[in-house]
């Protein structure tokens, strides 16, 4: 044991990198369909931190991950945030605000009945709502280790909590969802009489706006859709387009005729070709120089979202094109836009770095509170709105504030996985001390947290009558670790969970981390 400790102290690193390996190995195993993912990082963490108290990394480190997770988060959901702030959001947010703060003063008032000072309260806090960036500033307004103690007793809480009473809450209602809807839809129509002597031009001008011709059949034959062809009755029409869009299309041109144009393949073809060339990156699809033969793009794949190609459609690296082209030719279209994979991986390091530094500076910012006093967002807060801010606008001249879904997912997680690797090895060794003194007390009082946070959003939102898989959202957000939404959305497989994550979470978080530093001011 002395060898292991000495050998851990002298390499922090090597520490940090242990537990997070171990702990996401003890974060896949699964009991009754629960696990927790990166949150286990926490517990081998606190091990290593028990056993060789001296190999916590640097202060820095932990920092380094935490901006890295905030940032990736904030990019993502950006644009979810801002468009769903009208309308039902406001509403979500209250109730979420309402749930923490209710859950903060239950950890206020329990923290004298428990024997804790408002530091480990203040951590209990942000463990039972599972938030790493309250978690940071509550270090930071504490000046000391208590947080982390409370953090790393009631975080299990934060995790297996909502599941579970979302889990029983779901199996008391039973409730029914439609069927996830499309965001865009094919459809192969043939003309009726009324499309007699109408040039492609012409039709495409009274169909919707949204809804663009990608392909025309006549004799027997599939073309891409020239202009002035002269279309007659009979002819096939190949469209994309939203599904309520494509329904308005068929009442006034013609009836739908699947596969009469998919299933020839003999002149036009269809080719699905990944964006990895950094030429194409950044620039709307009417500035896209095409290859020198027609090349029709109905639709773009970008993550798990299909987006209808428009002509002011920006791409992104790692973007899906799917196009017509003719047969014989996918291979030259391939080459042209790069075709690799690695357009998934790019990262553009002048936007992240711009991006976070200009995020820190926000931090920074000292902001007035009633009755005098400043807080300020700080190192968790501050890269957060900025990035919330930055993923709303895309682009701003040359710099493109996206990444691509998979590389953003890797930059979340291992950020998430280095800050609580850091921050638990840190607080081994107070932690070991603090249970065996009056750990009970303190494992009830995550758990009084936790349930008040919870039971708020689900009982407020079953009073305010919030669609099931909305409210299921909103309690992912509340809290915020992943391990909660993805439950969610196996619980109610829309994409409202998803779409009740990202109005909450951010504004939540913000929301925790002023919360702890009013607490500890």
């Amino acid at each position: 044991m002395n060898l292991i400790r000495t050998l851990l102290e002298s390499s922090p690193l090597l520490a940090l990198f242990l537990a997070i390996a171990a702990g996401y190995a003890l974060g896949q195993i699964s009991v009754a369909g629960v696990s927790f993912g990166a949150g286990a990082v926490l517990f081998s963490g606190l091990i290593i931190g028990a056993i060789a108290p001296k190999a916590a990394p640097p202060g820095l480190v932990g920092t380094m991950g935490l901006v890295m997770f905030v940032y990736g988060v904030g990019i993502q959901y950006g644009p979810q945030f801002f468009a769903n702030i009208r309308g039902p959001g406001p509403k979500y947010i209250a109730l979420a605000t309402v749930a923490v703060v209710a859950s903060l003063l239950v950890a206020m008032l329990l923290a004298e009945p428990l024997g804790i000072t408002l530091a480990t309260a203040a951590g209990l806090f942000a463990g039972s709502g599972t938030s790493t960036p309250t978690l940071q500033a509550a270090l930071t307004a504490a000046g000391n280790q208590d947080p982390a103690i409370g953090y790393s007793v009631s975080y299990p809480f934060g995790v297996m909590g909502p599941i579970i009473l979302m889990t029983l809450m779901a199996a008391l209602l039973k409730p029914k969802f439609d069927a996830p809807k499309q965001n865009v839809r094919l459809a192969e129509l043939t003309l009726d009489t009324n499309c007699e002597d109408r040039t492609v031009d012409e039709i495409s001008q009274i169909l919707p706006a949204d809804v663009k011709i990608v392909a025309v059949r006549q004799h027997h034959v599939n073309a891409p859709p020239a202009a002035g062809t002269k279309l007659h009755e009979g002819d096939g029409l190949l469209l994309v387009g939203s599904p309520g869009s494509i329904d308005q299309a068929k009442s006034f041109i013609g009836r739908e005729d699947p596969g009469r144009l998919s299933r020839d393949r003999a002149n036009f073809d269809v080719v699905r070709v990944y964006v990895s060339k950094a030429a194409f990156v950044g620039k709307p699809l009417r500035d896209i120089a095409l290859p020198n033969f027609p090349v029709m793009i109905s639709h773009v794949r970008r993550g798990d979202v299909e987006l209808i190609a428009t002509s002011d459609l920006t791409i992104e690296f790692g973007d899906l094109l799917v196009a017509a082209v003719p047969t014989g030719r996918k291979a030259e279209v391939q080459r042209y836009f790069g075709d690799s994979i690695k357009g998934n991986a790019e990262l553009s390091f002048v936007s992240i770095g711009v991006g976070i530094a200009l995020g820190l500076l926000l931090g920074m910012v000292p902001v007035p509170l009633p009755g005098g006093g400043t807080f300020s967002l700080g190192v968790a807060g501050g890269p957060l709105v900025m990035a919330l801010i930055l993923g709303r606008l895309g682009r701003t001249g040359p710099i493109g504030w996206g990444m691509p879904v998979v590389a953003n997912l890797v930059l979340r997680n291992l950020g998430l996985a280095i800050f609580i690797g850091s921050v638990a090895i840190g607080a081994g060794g107070p932690f070991v001390q603090t249970v065996a003194s009056n750990g009970i007390q303190i494992l009830l009082g995550g758990a009084a947290v936790l349930l008040t946070l919870v039971l708020t959003v689900l009982a407020g939102g079953y009073l305010l009558r919030i669609p099931f898989d909305d409210l299921l959202g909103v309690c992912a957000g509340s809290t915020g670790n992943p391990a909660i939404v993805v439950a969610a959305g196996r619980l109610a497989p829309t994409e409202r969970t998803d779409i009740g994550y990202a109005i909450c979470f951010p504004s939540m978080t913000i929301v925790k981390i002023i919360a702890v530093q009013v607490l500890l001011s």
